[in-house]
């Protein structure tokens, strides 16, 4: 499948995807990364990576990027807005949340937020969602689920840390799945 990536920030999981994608543990081709911030540190490494890297400021603009490419699969990557996909792409856009859903997410709840409420709530157990994306935050069909022992993080960075990790391996899992067994799998 031909994937578009898009984030706001660092790009910390665009580099786990070209590393999965270079390792051939990560099924696809990423054809363009998009941000809606200017400078997003996501872009400059889309480039070094010999992506293609656009800034586009709201869903229109970021859909005629996707649809010069020929996106067929959206990967939002530390993507902080509602996306609003074209038609054609309304089941295909797969997001990761650093939480189990169903808690801990929803509109506000993304980032060290999400590491916060888990760590003042005092869970033992923390993790990370892949699902695809409708127009509700955090709603549609979950693909994959990781769960992590938190129990001896003595800080929310440590959670955000061990979760990261789970989602390194997540959400190409949830990518394989989705390749291998269509979009139309996942949901009802």
């Amino acid at each position: 499948m031909r994937m578009g990536v898009l984030l706001s920030g660092t790009g910390r999981t665009l580099d786990n995807f070209h590393e999965q994608i270079a390792a051939g543990a990560m099924q696809g081709e990423i054809v363009v990364v998009v941000s809606n911030v200017a400078d997003a540190l996501g872009l400059e490494k889309a480039r070094k990576y010999g992506y293609p890297a656009v800034h586009a400021k709201g869903n229109a603009a970021i859909n005629e990027v996707l649809a010069e490419h020929g996106v067929e699969l959206v990967l939002l990557a530390g993507y902080l807005k509602l996306y609003e996909p074209p038609s054609h792409l309304a089941r295909s856009v797969l997001n990761i949340h650093p939480s189990l859903i169903p808690m801990f997410c929803g509109a506000g709840f993304y980032g060290m937020r999400v590491h916060r409420a888990v760590f003042d709530r005092g869970l033992k157990v923390s993790g990370c969602t892949v699902h695809f994306a409708n127009e509700v935050y955090d709603e549609g069909p979950i693909v994959v689920q990781k769960c992590v022992s938190i129990v001896d993080c003595a800080t929310a960075d440590e959670v955000a840390a061990r979760v990261f990790e789970a989602e390194c391996e997540a959400y190409p899992e949830a990518i394989n799945l989705v390749h291998e067994r269509g979009v139309d799998a996942f949901w009802p």
